[in-house]
């Protein structure tokens, strides 16, 4: 142990030669330069669009726990249509659905926190997807008295972008 620690102080201790210096500088610039900025507490790089998408994906966390219909579909594109992923047309939903179904549920529901953690976003031109992890936790107002619920879960949430803005497409 004693031979090591000797060893690693000659190692430290012995000057850097300014050759080697000045060539570990410019090669680590370049390197430098074209390392990714990263979305604060992600891994999603950060440009204008993916900087929009998520600040889509809070507001749209933050109006949904104030329970506020109008906020959301402020977020929403009138061409916002989703399937739900499965091949039954009868539980598509579309603008007007979304608008309905979103004033209904938000007037039983008592309390809600949204915790939703992105993921990832892909941009494609004007068209982005956002895949994301959330845990939804609310008490619902029912004929037997308030219930609490609960629901977590991986999703996609797609965007368009119309008049410079993101909106949400489907995965609402």
């Amino acid at each position: 142990m004693a031979r090591l620690t000797a060893v690693a102080d000659r190692v430290l201790r012995k000057p850097m030669r300014p050759f080697a210096t000045t060539w570990s500088l410019l090669l680590a610039v370049p390197l430098l330069a074209c390392a990714t900025h990263r979305i604060p507490g992600t891994q999603i790089p950060d440009t204008s669009d993916t900087r929009a998408i998520v600040a889509a994906i809070e507001a749209y966390r933050l109006a949904a726990e104030h329970r506020d219909a109008g906020a959301v579909m402020a977020l929403v594109s009138p061409h916002y249509y989703d399937n739900a992923g499965t091949p039954d047309p009868s539980d598509d939903v579309d603008y007007a659905l979304l608008r309905a179904r979103l004033s209904d549920d938000y007037q039983k529901i008592t309390a809600l926190r949204l915790d939703i953690n992105v993921k990832q976003v892909d941009v494609m031109g004007d068209r982005a997807a956002a895949y994301v992890d959330y845990d939804e936790y609310y008490r619902i107002a029912t004929k037997a008295g308030e219930v609490a619920k609960q629901a977590s879960d991986t999703h996609r949430m797609q965007f368009a972008r119309e008049d410079h803005v993101w909106h949400f497409v489907s995965g609402l």
